[in-house]
């Protein structure tokens, strides 16, 4: 069993750039902090496929970062967090594990003022019921709608954030969460808020958008906190970010993302 230390890297998982918008809030809540990020792009969407393949492709990704000794792991990967949190957990043993569905269920109760609610998602997220449950834990009386939202991941992978066609769909998937007058809409993926602009453009400003990412990189402080494991030396070490597939592809989308030139990607084998 590998210490765990404050020098030692978060590591992150997600199919593909989404989960950088996780990255995007660590950075900005713990910039001391080292990671390592793997964006899956070899086999992604993850949210269109079956249980157990969700469940083989997790295990892949968490041996993959345990690689790096991390002190941590984040599953930046809402499917994932919703159907194979447990075989995260079970490989990393000591370390602890963070998944999206408890911290933006959290916030969105917290958000709500009438306690209606909506999630957009994966078709596997949805299907899942994992944050209608989550939201009912924290409050049984809370009203919940969800809608899957499968064309969204590939319109982020490409690039496609400001285009006609985004908005056109994001307007067809969001009409029957309004109609239900929600308060609150939580982007239950991590690629959803590269597509904020449109969604934001498709809701109003009636409605608050609950971003993941925000409320667990408040969940990521509070546990390192709690560990004794917070890095306070100034940072040193770049963004280490791996890919199974097009590192150039990934690695532009993710400079005009995170607004920063970045170090090459690294490919890897999964």
């Amino acid at each position: 069993m590998t210490k765990l230390t404050a020098a030692s890297p978060i590591g992150i998982f997600d199919s593909g750039v989404g989960g950088l918008t996780v990255v995007r809030q660590i950075r900005a809540l713990l910039p001391n902090e080292p990671l390592v990020y793997f964006g899956d792009t070899a086999r992604v969407p993850y949210g269109t496929k079956s249980q157990p393949t969700i469940r083989k492709y997790a295990a892949d990704d968490a041996r993959l970062l345990l690689k790096y000794d991390p002190k941590l792991i984040v599953v930046a990967c809402n499917t994932v967090s919703a159907l194979a949190l447990d075989v995260v957990k079970e490989l990393a043993d000591d370390i602890p594990v963070l998944g999206v569905i408890a911290a933006g269920a959290r916030l969105a109760v917290e958000q709500s003022k009438i306690k209606r609610i909506g999630v957009i998602g994966t078709s596997a997220t949805v299907n899942s019921g994992a944050y209608q449950s989550e939201i009912h834990r924290i409050e049984k009386n809370a009203f919940v709608f969800s809608k899957a939202c499968p064309l969204f991941v590939p319109l982020a992978e490409e690039g496609l954030a400001a285009h006609d066609a985004t908005k056109l769909i994001a307007k067809e998937y969001l009409t029957e969460l309004l109609e239900a007058n929600i308060d609150a809409l939580v982007l239950g993926c991590t690629h959803y808020p590269i597509l904020r602009g449109a969604i934001r453009e498709t809701v109003g400003n009636s409605v608050t958008i609950i971003d993941s990412a925000e409320a667990i990189a408040r969940d990521i402080k509070s546990t390192l906190t709690e560990k004794s494991l917070l890095n306070s030396s100034m940072p040193c070490v770049p963004l280490k970010l791996l890919v199974s597939d097009v590192p150039q592809r990934f690695k532009s989308i993710a400079e005009v993302f995170l607004g920063v030139e970045l170090p090459d990607i690294e490919l890897v084998e999964v």
